[in-house]
């Protein structure tokens, strides 16, 4: 069974199927990166929350920079929001993001809780 969460023309911002949950890429507000990468982990662990899960069953996480110039900057935050010993499978590259003022977008892939 498959199951959509904020389901919009486009897409939709949570899909659960068989026990994984599948976030859309979040992309945050801010001037400089390390606020738009607290702004998006504030809204994956909402996202994650609504879904049944939290941020301790996140299995894989993709982050896509506009510049890989901001890779510590964004490493930052990130590293202060990870919980030791739950950090998921990683990739961090350098992309054309929607628009210019997103400076980092980080798609997610977690497990519910069981």
């Amino acid at each position: 069974m498959i199951e959509r969460i904020g389901t919009g023309p486009r897409m939709s911002a949570i899909v659960k199927h068989n026990g994984t949950i599948y976030l859309a890429g979040q992309v945050g507000e801010g001037a400089t990166v390390a606020d738009q990468t607290a702004d998006c982990l504030r809204q994956i662990d909402d996202l994650l929350a609504k879904a049944g899960s939290d941020k301790t069953h996140i299995l894989q996480t993709i982050i896509w920079l506009a510049d890989m110039a901001d890779f510590a900057e964004m490493n930052a935050v990130w590293d202060a929001w990870v919980p030791q010993g739950h950090t998921p499978a990683r990739a961090t590259g350098e992309a054309k993001l929607a628009a210019p003022k997103y400076r980092v977008e980080i798609i997610v892939t977690a497990a519910a809780k069981a």
